[in-house]
């Protein structure tokens, strides 16, 4: 039987859409899960923010260990090398090249006249190829084209040296037979399609995106663009359910793992369902309690220990380096094992103190189940007292609010993770708090015997960090 790819495109679902967004740490999750799954290709977003997205890539590189990581490029030479260094430590990666093939799109999104816009492909399929020898040319709205044009597009692609042609059908206004008849006519047009991997992407307008890749795989489409999570296109879970059933009469099959697909699709939906505010500093969500990293132990030299502060995400000086394996010594020496919570508070307490900009003067909190919870902040920045009132969805979360108030700045929070270091009625709480900002993690700790106090003073720890760094 044939292997078909599914290509997942929940991660560039949620670029592009203000109410599907995912933070930092879910991107990467939702990686790893995929992976396991033995998905074939993850699809990304192209990088907008240089520093922020490539970290993002970088370390999706070194989270994914089978599938392949697949980012569009612009269409710019610098947008290709770009992509390229950041997908660099990846195992296997892809670099894509969508392009609007219609009329109305290449004039406004490409701004370009129609030869220019080939001449476009070309270039930039050929610098691509110079990285990798994986490379897709998406032919945006391709349904709504002109056929002369995208015939000559497609044949500019494969010249150039794109191994995979994927059609889009943008306005999701396709029935099967359509979908097949339209597949069919290209194959006819441009001979060279029968030596490269055609794909397809068909959006879901009418309910009939999984109809028509199914019908595209009957007809020897060799890698089809799905979902985990939402509506919006073919589901990943559908698709890989009907091949399984019908597998063996359509003459195809895929690898991904069937047994454990629902469940962890289901984990995916959770991630992507996550909603506050979009004022909320709990953007979507923060950390659970599943260990980030190998446990560490005192025989451990310093090379491994930063090795996994990079992993969790933290790109220390060599000062701070040092500083916190002094303290990972000091703490080796009296326990048998450090896991990732451990050394998140050495980074903490150890990496980066600074003076403090900002220090609390009071806080004052209301709070229940029949209110909403508000929060009054006074915080003092040199001699200066400034004070911030805000609403939110719990205590923490409008206290935080308050705080970017009075800032006047808005950082995600990347971790939240609050311990009893303690025990008693009186006992003592520490909490840890990372704050992202420019792709960076600056992680503040604050201990009190008020959980909330601990919070405030931990935000208030990270924040100084990042205003030291910006001065």
């Amino acid at each position: 039987m044939n292997p078909i790819s599914i290509c997942d495109v929940t991660m560039k679902r949620a670029g592009s859409s203000e109410d599907f967004a995912l933070s930092f740490k879910e991107k990467i999750d939702l990686g790893r899960i995929l992976d396991r799954l033995n998905v074939p290709v993850i699809e990304t977003d192209a990088i907008e923010n240089r520093e922020t997205d490539s970290l993002l890539l970088k370390s999706l590189s070194l989270a994914v260990k089978n599938s392949v990581l697949a980012v569009p490029v612009g269409l710019s030479a610098d947008d290709v090398a770009v992509t390229a260094a950041a997908l660099s430590e990846a195992r296997r990666f892809r670099l894509q090249v969508p392009v609007p093939v219609s009329p109305v799109q290449m004039e406004y999104i490409c701004h370009k006249k129609p030869d220019a816009v080939l001449a476009a492909i070309s270039d930039i399929v050929a610098a691509c190829r110079k990285h990798t020898d994986d490379v897709e040319f998406i032919a945006d709205d391709a349904t709504r084209s002109e056929k002369d044009f995208i015939v000559r597009a497609i044949e500019a692609a494969i010249t150039a040296g794109a191994t995979v042609v994927t059609l889009r059908d943008t306005a999701g206004q396709f029935l099967p037979d359509e979908c097949v008849a339209f597949i069919d006519s290209l194959r006819k047009a441009v001979p060279a399609l029968n030596g490269v991997t055609l794909g397809l992407r068909c959006d879901n307008t009418m309910a009939m995106a999984d109809a028509c890749v199914i019908a595209a795989i009957q007809n020897g489409v060799g890698e089809v663009k799905a979902a985990a999570c939402g509506d919006d296109t073919a589901s990943l879970e559908n698709i890989a359910n009907i091949i399984e059933v019908k597998g063996e009469r359509l003459g195809v099959s895929t690898g991904i793992r069937r047994t454990e697909l629902h469940r962890d699709v289901e984990q995916i939906r959770n991630i992507c369902r996550t909603f506050r505010s979009k004022k909320s500093p709990f953007d979507h969500g923060v950390s659970d309690d599943e260990e980030k990293i190998s446990a560490l132990s005192g025989k451990d030299d310093i090379s491994a220990v930063l090795a996994a502060v990079r992993s969790l995400g933290y790109d220390l000086s060599e000062e701070d380096g040092a500083s916190v394996f002094e303290a990972f010594q000091r703490i080796a020496a009296k326990k048998e094992v450090v896991g990732s919570k451990e050394l998140e508070a050495i980074v903490a307490s150890a990496a980066m103190q600074v003076p403090p900009t900002y220090r609390v003067e009071s806080y004052v909190l209301n709070s229940g189940n029949i209110i909403t919870a508000t929060a009054h902040i006074k915080l003092w920045k040199g001699d200066t007292l400034l004070e911030g009132i805000s609403t939110g969805d719990g205590p923490i979360d409008a206290a935080f609010l308050a705080i970017e108030q009075i800032t006047g700045h808005h950082y995600e929070l990347d971790d939240f993770q609050i311990q009893a270091v303690t025990e008693g009625r009186e006992a003592m709480g520490e909490t840890i708090v990372r704050l992202r900002d420019d792709g960076r993690l600056y992680s503040g700790r604050g201990i009190s015997t008020d959980i909330i106090g601990s919070g405030i003073r931990a935000y208030v720890n990270a924040l100084n960090k990042i205003v030291y760094e910006e001065d």
